[in-house]
């Protein structure tokens, strides 16, 4: 009698804290449970890029930095409590932004079915719907099932997050930890063909590249000349510039010509044609179906990326705030079960 009921304690104990991960995500997961679920994500995504055309890249990057911390389970959705500083705190992510526009999603679903659809295949679903939204059709498929994770730390996406500093074989580094390759990190890599850079991330290349007030030889000579009509010092922290010039509202595959020319905005884009098979894949990503069709592949690998199914994680209500499941009572019950 107590071994079955020390295995029902185990059971409560799981469900709560997220030790299981049985299921794996798949198509139309909210088929029965929230059948309009996908379809209210896009209607409130389009509803929002239609008026913010900046939109697509702030979700589309907030949705690779909450992959790559603790895999795609919504962490960076959370905020810092008293005892704990969370991922959005930290540098990489502090210029993120568009988490109003979760939470506006996030409440419409609720409205449909409370409890179901978890943040984390929310913020999976809005990065891909809000980059559709120039195509009026899906740009790659997103399998759902995903559950939200139960921690979120700072030092995490310090430690995890791929720096717009790194060269090449840190970058390959960083990818592969999450089990993604290097055709995989050329290819998301393109997903800088749309938004903007702050001039702290690459001024360094502009004014002193090896700490001797010197710039970057990798860097196009003319386009170097015009980041410092809009980057006056290393000391500019809020000044941004288009990543992809003249195209950074455009999804597309310009990104790789510009590379082609010199002309990556980080040196981590740059770094990308100091490997010869990366180079490669830059000149046949070039072509637009090309990139469009690869992009597609790495952003569904992407997003499985150390994923919490089953009974992992929890379900929030609040995509901003655990849901509090350990509470008086269920601590109750667990105190009454142990002593029966």
């Amino acid at each position: 009698m107590k071994t079955n009921i020390l295995l029902l304690v185990c059971l409560v104990v799981a469900a709560i804290f997220g030790v299981c991960q049985g299921s794996s995500l798949k198509k139309s997961f909210y088929e029965k449970t929230c059948p309009r679920a996908e379809k209210i994500v896009k209607s409130v995504t389009w509803k929002h890029v239609s008026s913010n055309p900046n939109l697509p890249a702030k979700l589309l990057r907030m949705h690779f930095h909450d992959c790559f911390v603790r895999g795609c389970d919504g962490s960076v959705l959370l905020n810092s409590t008293a005892n704990s500083t969370a991922e959005k705190a930290a540098i990489p992510n502090l210029s993120l932004s568009g988490f109003d526009v979760i939470d506006d999603i996030k409440s419409a679903v609720e409205k449909e079915c409370a409890g179901i659809v978890s943040c984390a295949d929310i913020l999976a679903l809005a990065a891909r719907d809000s980059v559709s939204f120039q195509f009026r059709k899906p740009m790659w498929q997103v399998l759902t099932g995903r559950r939200d994770g139960l921690v979120s730390l700072a030092t995490e996406a310090l430690a995890n997050i791929p720096s717009p500093f790194f060269n090449f074989t840190q970058l390959q580094q960083n990818f592969a930890k999450k089990n993604l390759t290097m055709h995989d990190l050329v290819v998301l890599s393109g997903g800088h063909t749309i938004g903007i850079g702050h001039c702290s991330f690459f001024s360094n290349r502009l004014y002193n590249f090896t700490g001797k007030g010197d710039q970057d030889p990798s860097l196009n000579s003319s386009y170097a000349q015009f980041l410092k009509t809009k980057c006056k010092s290393l000391n500019d922290t809020t000044t941004t510039v288009e990543m992809d010039p003249g195209s950074f509202q455009k999804f597309d595959s310009h990104y790789y010509n510009i590379l082609l020319q010199k002309k990556g905005l980080f040196q981590s884009d740059a770094a990308l044609l100091t490997n010869k098979q990366a180079k490669y894949t830059i000149q046949e990503l070039v072509r637009q179906n090309e990139f469009f069709e690869e992009f597609a592949k790495s952003m569904k690998r992407m997003g499985a990326v150390q994923v919490l199914t089953g009974t992992a994680g929890q379900i929030r209500k609040k995509c901003w705030k655990l849901l509090e499941v350990f509470n008086g009572s269920l601590n109750a019950f667990i105190v009454t079960l142990l002593h029966f």
